[in-house]
């Protein structure tokens, strides 16, 4: 059964920076890209950042490119968001999920990041930016 805890979320006022943790148990953590969600109350559950099994292709979408970076450590079956910069429409729970083989990266030069099947989304944690 594949489990996912996240971790790391907070209060932060706008401009500060947090570390987003990700811990994956249940499956072969680096045979999969992993990916980072947000979703804020009313909206949709989107993309903000995906990397492959290996580490070394990291994706963004355009709205946190340069503030945010995403890691993995495949020992620890971990992968991390560090965001800096933060504003406050930021503001939302945050998910990490393993992706489909081909499911991280740009397409007609738009971020997209498409979760497994079997995805089970864990409780998320909360990022919570305001003065």
């Amino acid at each position: 059964q594949v489990q996912v805890v996240e971790s790391g979320g907070g209060l932060v006022q706008p401009g500060g920076s947090l570390r987003l943790s990700c811990t994956v148990s249940g499956l072969n953590f680096d045979d999969y890209a992993m990916g980072w969600f947000r979703q804020s109350p009313g909206k949709e559950r989107e993309g903000v950042s995906c990397l492959g099994w290996s580490g070394t292709s990291t994706y963004y979408v355009d709205s946190v490119k340069g503030r945010y970076t995403i890691s993995r450590d495949n020992a620890k079956n971990t992968v991390y968001l560090q965001m800096n910069s933060l504003e406050t429409e930021e503001t939302a729970m945050y998910y990490c999920a393993p992706l489909l083989p081909i499911g991280c990266g740009y397409r007609n030069g738009h971020y997209y990041s498409t979760p497994v099947d079997f995805v089970k989304w864990g409780q998320g944690t909360q990022v919570t930016v305001s003065s």
